[in-house]
């Protein structure tokens, strides 16, 4: 029997231990994860969530390594979730928190947890937001999402963080990939990392005719700012940082943060509705309702949207 009460109160004091075992509540849908939901709600909401993402190969453990390293200097709890490829086995992360950032594992202010995809195509898994949620309410000032880097599935992550960062590398080809998988809109910043390599400058000078032939801002919208780095050496790691405490400014200024966050939690009520209706429906097959409107639909005497209509004024009467 699991002590959701005290669990809840453990992490809120900043144990390791108990945010492990809430984050593994969360990825195994297991059935006390509404009362933690319930437990952790009043706790949460005062973290600055920042994603990062961009191609395989662009240096996103590093970079996010760099940037705990930063703002650990400026006294800030971290927590850092990172979203690696799933297991075809055993659904688990194939690259675990031990492998990552090493130089902060023993650190008690930085709490790092590797999550699966578990085959979502989004590259972000769709506990994410929940274990978003555990982060905060165990006091991290920041939490950095890094993503699995799988190229133009990658968009989600700008509907789970406050600000978005997308990493390029000179020589990987980003330019066409920018335009492909549409980061340009979701980009708040953007890093060209690994900049001591030949051709640094001229991905910055693509990516900034890039953005100005998207552009259709009115004055005082965000323009995204681009920072060279070189986040093996740390380079260029505090001017991302001041970069991203400049897109929080103007995103409390103008209000566009309490937006983002309404539409984070819209979204996340809906997953969850979804879900639910999702067992619903699952636990109805063989069912003889659903066999019986499988029978109509078979025989013609009813069609495909009618049944569905039928069993989806099942499930809410139900």
């Amino acid at each position: 029997m699991i002590d959701v009460a005290t669990l809840v109160e453990q992490a809120r004091q900043g144990r390791p231990r108990a945010v492990a075992r809430l984050i593994t509540l969360v990825e195994n849908a297991a059935p006390e994860l509404r009362e933690v939901m319930a437990a952790l709600a009043p706790y949460t909401g005062q973290a600055y969530t920042v994603g990062l993402t961009g191609s395989p190969g662009v240096g996103k453990s590093t970079s996010t390594s760099a940037l705990v390293s930063a703002y650990r200097r400026l006294g800030k709890r971290v927590g850092v979730l990172a979203v690696d490829p799933s297991s075809p086995f055993s659904g688990g992360a194939l690259l675990g928190d031990r492998v990552r950032m090493q130089e902060h594992a023993t650190d008690p202010e930085v709490f790092i947890r590797s999550m699966a995809t578990r085959g979502h195509l989004g590259g972000l898994s769709w506990s994410a937001p929940q274990a978003l949620r555990v982060l905060d309410a165990a006091g991290c000032e920041v939490i950095l999402v890094e993503t699995v880097g799988v190229g133009q599935s990658e968009v989600e992550i700008a509907a789970q963080a406050d600000t978005t960062v997308v990493l390029l590398a000179p020589g990987m080809g980003d330019g066409i990939q920018a335009a492909k998988a549409g980061i340009l809109e979701i980009g708040d910043l953007f890093v060209v990392n690994k900049a001591d390599r030949d051709g640094a400058d001229a991905t910055a000078r693509e990516l900034n005719h890039m953005l100005g032939l998207g552009e259709a801002r009115e004055p005082g919208d965000w323009r995204p700012p681009i920072v060279k780095t070189v986040a093996a050496r740390g380079e260029g790691v505090d001017e991302v940082v001041e970069a991203l405490e400049k897109h929080r400014a103007w995103l409390e200024e103008h209000g566009e943060l309490a937006v983002r966050r309404r539409r984070r939690a819209a979204d996340e009520i809906e997953a969850i509705a979804l879900a639910e209706l999702r067992a619903r429906i699952g636990d109805l097959h063989g069912d003889r309702h659903l066999a019986g409107l499988a029978e109509r639909v078979v025989t013609g005497d009813l069609d495909p949207y009618g049944a569905a209509d039928a069993l989806v004024a099942g499930l809410t009467q139900g």
